[in-house]
This record gives C-alpha cells, sequence and structure tokens, in this order.
C-alpha cells in the first residue's frame, strides 16, 4: 500500500491581518466592539504590544484655485496691416492695464515684459526671441536722438519695453502690476532698433 505524505506549510499571520474584524475589549468603556468600530468612535488610541497608533487628523478638502480676474474685458484688434511705429504702439497700447505682469507671452495668461515684445512685434510678422537680452541683440543700437515709436528701450540683463517716441515706453512691469505705458524712462537706457 502506498502512503502519499503532503506537508501543509503555514504561514503566521497576525490577528490584525486576518479577513475578518478582530474583536476586543475597549480599555476605556470595558464593551466588546469590533476594532473597526471601536477605532472610529473611540476618542482615545487604540493599543497594541505596548505602542499606542495615532490617528491622523482628518485632511480638509483643498479650495479651488481662483485666478485674478481684471475688471476690464480684454478684446484683441488686430493689428495694422502695414508695420509702422505707430501701429506698434497702437497695438502695444490696448494691453495697458488689462494684461497683469507674470512669466507668459499670451494676454490669456500674463506677459513678462520679454513675453509682452515678443507678442507685439510677433503680430507684425517679427520674430523675437525670449529673454530682453536676446531681443536687443536682434536689432541695431542706435542713439537717443535717433530713436522713435516703435524702438525698444533696453536695460541690459534686467528689462525691455517698446518706446514711444515722446521719452517713454509701453512695457509689462514687475509683479503684482498690468502692462502700462510710462511717460518718462529712468537710467541710462539702449535704444535698439529692430530690422524689418
Amino acid at each position: 500500500m502506498t502512503v502519499t505524505c503532503c506537508l501543509v506549510a503555514t504561514v503566521a499571520l497576525p490577528m490584525y491581518a486576518s479577513a475578518e474584524p478582530e474583536t476586543r475589549v475597549a480599555p476605556d468603556q470595558g464593551q466588546v466592539q469590533t476594532l473597526m468600530n471601536w477605532v472610529t468612535t473611540s476618542p482615545a488610541a487604540p493599543v497594541r504590544d505596548g505602542y499606542s497608533v495615532t490617528m491622523p487628523a482628518p485632511v480638509a478638502a483643498p479650495r479651488p484655485i481662483t485666478r485674478l480676474a481684471t475688471s476690464h474685458a480684454l478684446v484683441i484688434n488686430p493689428p495694422a496691416q502695414t508695420y509702422s511705429g505707430a501701429a506698434v504702439l497702437e497695438y502695444a497700447a490696448q494691453f495697458v492695464g488689462k494684461v497683469p505682469y507674470g512669466m507668459g507671452n499670451s494676454p490669456t495668461t500674463s506677459f513678462s515684459c520679454d513675453g509682452y515684445t515678443q507678442f507685439v512685434f510677433a503680430a507684425f510678422g517679427i520674430s523675437l526671441s525670449r529673454g530682453a537680452d536676446r531681443q536687443a541683440a536682434r536689432g541695431v543700437r542706435i542713439a537717443k536722438a535717433d530713436a522713435v515709436a516703435g524702438d525698444l528701450v533696453w536695460w541690459p540683463g534686467q528689462h525691455i519695453g517698446i518706446y514711444d517716441g515722446a521719452g517713454g515706453m509701453y512695457n509689462s512691469p514687475d509683479w503684482g502690476r498690468y502692462v502700462e505705458h510710462v511717460k518718462s524712462l529712468w537710467g541710462s537706457p539702449v535704444f535698439v532698433r529692430l530690422s524689418v
């Protein structure tokens, strides 16, 4: 007669790993409850094998992110068909007080100083890369006396804007502000003429 033996391996699992809810005596209530009910209803932290378990505090639902809206409706008029300093200023002026400063290059999000000039000149078919210094390198330096409306006003390594031809400029200035037209320039800017 043949006898076949089988080994049955067992794995010792802790009691809390079983499929059935564990029945315990709550130390401060003196009654039998399932562990699940006890954890959700007991103000004290459960104790197991000499260690206390701290239940995490409930997390509040995240608040929705809202964009700051301006009180001005943004309607973008197409630029003039022909390139001129006056046409550039007219196109650039429609963003004043309506588009906030940011890291973008679109009126639907924000304009950095170089993003603003990039967007405005792109409407006239002039491609500018990002970065004030790179944009200035695309043109030719000119004397202040020769500068006209539509030229670039550049502070090396810092800022760029569009010269208005009358001592001021259109630019996207800084955080917390909107595209603006300033009537006077500061410091010693460099004037740059872009070739069309």
